[in-house]
């Protein structure tokens, strides 16, 4: 069938007198993210709810409206396939998570035409990519480094070694948002081999082996290896004090050259670094707990001059994030003052871990 063939009329009529703008990328449809006019920041966790059960024919002129009874719609993604339909699935983010909780109630069995109802829950808002089959011997710099050549929002990546003389490796990737993990899955796969000509596999990370009836149904969710127990990495103090001198290369080798040549060596007789940042991240690195990851958000500025800040900072291979809020001063641009307030909370972090 042709794609205006499956589209009813009253879809169209709907966009023109709405002039409501839908833009479709790697098969999702997608309205705002933010809708024009919106005010106010980006949503943040527990904001988003996942609606299944959609019938094929039923488009965004009856979900878009409906969704938008309980509270504005910061953005709404209807999954598509090629032939014009939906694929029975969609994602509606509203501005606060009492709103998406609001939406729950509201509309969840809401009846459509046909004797379906819809199905309303909360979405998972899955962030982590599980990648497999990857080059022996490939750093976590190195893949960090093509990742965010080849995709958005890039956050951190764990690498795991595992199998006999370590040739089976894998690696958790680490994105800021739902959409950009979802987006990037769509692409590594083929980005992969048409570059570097390297086959890999692409799975949503799970906690658990067993599958989670939300979008792990339609999306194919996969166990991925974890992080490490922390009392698995532990160093004794020895060979912490030896360990401290060997510092990996700071400037990531490309990909390709790690595909074709041999594992990257640790230098040694660099200095160990005195920024907070770069403390906490040798540190992990020493204990194997993967790349810090850091969430820095401006709440209000004090009355004598201070940024106050609050933060998170998720180290992959501990079981919780490290959160608090800060005070800063204000730099000479954006970049310096969230500089400062990484400082600031790898500051709180290396306290923190060092009363565990």
């Amino acid at each position: 069938h042709h794609l205006n063939d499956l589209i009813p009329p009253s879809f169209e009529d709907w966009l023109e007198s709405t002039s409501i703008t839908l833009t479709q990328v790697n098969g999702q449809r997608k309205y705002g993210g933010p809708p024009t006019g919106w005010r106010g920041p980006a949503p943040g966790p527990g904001c988003e709810v996942f609606i299944s059960s959609i019938p094929r024919d039923v488009f965004e002129d009856c979900l878009i409206p409906l969704f938008q009874t309980v509270a504005p719609l910061y953005e709404f993604r209807l999954m598509m396939n090629f032939s014009g339909q939906n694929r029975g699935f969609a994602y509606a983010k509203y501005g606060r998570p009492a709103d998406a909780e609001a939406a729950i109630r509201a509309l969840h069995l809401h009846p459509l035409r046909g004797g379906m109802c819809l199905i309303v829950k909360m979405s998972t808002e899955k962030r982590q990519l599980c990648l497999g089959e990857l080059p022996a011997g490939v750093s976590e710099e190195a893949l960090l480094t093509v990742l965010r050549m080849v995709s958005d929002g890039v956050r951190g990546v764990t690498v795991r070694v595992a199998g006999p003389r370590g040739k089976a490796t894998s690696a958790l990737v680490f994105y800021s948002s739902h959409y950009a993990a979802s987006m990037a899955k769509k692409v590594l796969v083929q980005a992969f081999k048409k570059q570097y000509g390297v086959s890999i596999s692409v799975r949503w990370f799970s906690g658990s082996s067993k599958p989670r009836h939300d979008e792990s149904e339609e999306e194919g969710a996969l166990a991925c290896p974890g992080p490490k127990p922390v009392g698995q990495a532990l160093l004794t103090a020895a060979s912490f004090q030896l360990a401290r001198s060997a510092f990996r290369d700071p400037h990531p080798q490309l990909f390709s050259r790690v595909v074709g040549g041999p594992a990257p060596q640790a230098s040694s007789g660099e200095a160990v670094p005195h920024d907070a940042v770069g403390r906490l991240r040798r540190l992990c690195e020493l204990y194997g707990l993967g790349l810090p990851i850091y969430d820095v958000r401006y709440h209000h500025t004090s009355a004598d001059g201070f940024l106050c800040v609050s933060y998170s900072v998720l180290v992959p291979g501990l079981p919780m994030p490290f959160c608090g809020v800060a005070q800063v001063l204000p730099g000479p641009s954006t970049n310096t003052t969230e500089e400062e307030a990484r400082r600031t909370a790898a500051e709180q972090v290396l306290k923190a871990m060092s009363r565990a």
